[in-house]
């Protein structure tokens, strides 16, 4: 974890310290995948920084080199998923936008035709 920046009461934070299970797809030193509990297409990861970041433009500020592994790790976890270039990354900022958990996430959607606008 770069910066040993983490949240105790942080859910994304307890998956990456392993204190609460999750399906993990691909892992390193700086970022973690695992599918999402509440799946919103056949394939939905979420690709999260090991580190702890309210949201994307925060970790963007603060670690940019981690964010562009998000985007790394994503197209390797679609590649692994058989999806090729047929997906969906989606970085949601603030309630409005409904992020529900505040840790910088990007969630990899795929197995279906996606629809536009997608909210």
């Amino acid at each position: 974890m770069l910066g040993g920046m983490t949240d105790p009461e942080c859910l994304f934070c307890k998956i990456v310290s392993g204190a609460i299970p999750a399906e993990i797809v691909l892992q390193n030193d700086t970022v973690l995948a695992f599918r999402d509990l509440a799946p919103q297409a056949p394939t939905h990861v979420l690709v999260i920084p090991r580190s702890h970041y309210p949201n994307a433009a925060a970790l963007a500020a603060g670690e940019p080199a981690t964010a562009a592994h998000l985007f790394d790790a994503a197209a390797e976890v679609a590649g692994a998923e058989g999806l090729h270039d047929n997906y969906r990354l989606v970085l949601n900022t603030g309630p409005d936008a409904h992020q529900t958990v505040f840790h910088a996430h990007m969630h990899l959607l795929g197995g279906r035709t996606m629809g536009w606008p997608p909210g």
